[in-house]
């Protein structure tokens, strides 16, 4: 298996810098992370990917079975590592990638120096004391209705995820990257995205964590990050003074800092 071309992994920035890993949502790839990459290269090397399904990623290497689970995609994070000989990573793992970085964490923590999970979400469902943000009714009908018309679902939901409506451009940018995710894997992996329930992962995390969430944030508001804070021990919580669940495009100047800051303070 030739990881590098399975999952598109691309290095740029300080060749002898210390590695940070960055990991995209649901519908992205490894281009969402534009506009931060330049300033963290500056210090750090910086390693990204597409998971596999996603931007150019090998197609042919996706499998329901592997990917019905963000475990298949945990997997691929440490075969990366594994791959090119990585060891105190700075994992940043974006909405569901944040997950996906915890489970890599706890299972392999040697390879890590810390994790910064941006905008994460445990579990999108309301389950007793718990606030998710998304009843099962509402989690429910989101994923028929993107089952039923995929395209359509994009253009309705992209703006929505942005945020940020005085600047349409954003939500454009988004819709088209989920429409360029072929509607069978972006089907499963939104399913495995809001049917899971990564709670019970949080308080097994033994590495610095940095839960860098949004004041607005429509799919994971400010309460989720807050819970994410509470279980995961030793974390710290920054909230940055931005809209919308993707603060790398929305606001890449305080995204940047609150990483660079974060990553500065582990050497």
């Amino acid at each position: 298996m030739d990881v590098r071309a399975r999952s598109n992994v691309v290095f740029t920035g300080r060749a002898d810098g210390p590695v940070i890993m960055l990991a995209h949502g649901f519908g992205c790839d490894q281009n969402m992370w534009r506009l931060v990459t330049p300033d963290l290269g500056r210090e750090s090397r910086i390693l990204l990917f597409d998971h596999v399904g996603a931007g150019r990623s090998d197609l042919s290497a996706w499998n329901a079975e592997r990917y019905s689970t963000l475990d298949g995609y945990a997997d691929d994070v440490l075969e990366i590592c594994r791959e090119f000989a990585l060891r105190d990573v700075v994992f940043v793992g974006h909405s569901v990638s944040a997950m996906i970085g915890v489970l890599a964490a706890n299972r392999e923590p040697d390879r890590f120096a810390a994790l910064v999970l941006l905008t994460p979400s445990p579990c999108y469902i309301d389950q007793g004391d718990y606030r998710g943000g998304f009843s099962r009714a509402d989690i429910d009908e989101l994923l028929e209705s993107l089952d039923s018309n995929y395209l359509g679902w994009s253009a309705a939901m992209a703006p929505v995820i942005m945020g940020n409506p005085d600047r349409p451009e954003l939500g454009a940018e988004l819709t088209d990257s989920f429409c360029r995710t072929d509607p069978t894997v972006a089907r499963a992996f939104a399913h495995t995205t809001f049917l899971s329930d990564n709670r019970d992962d949080l308080a097994k995390v033994t590495v610095p964590t940095l839960v860098l969430q949004c004041a607005n944030d429509a799919i994971a508001p400010p309460e989720v990050g807050e819970f994410v804070h509470a279980q995961i021990p030793g974390s710290q919580l920054v909230t940055l003074d931005a809209t919308g669940h993707c603060p790398q495009l929305s606001a890449p100047g305080a995204t940047t800092a609150a990483i660079a800051s974060f990553a500065a303070a582990l050497r």
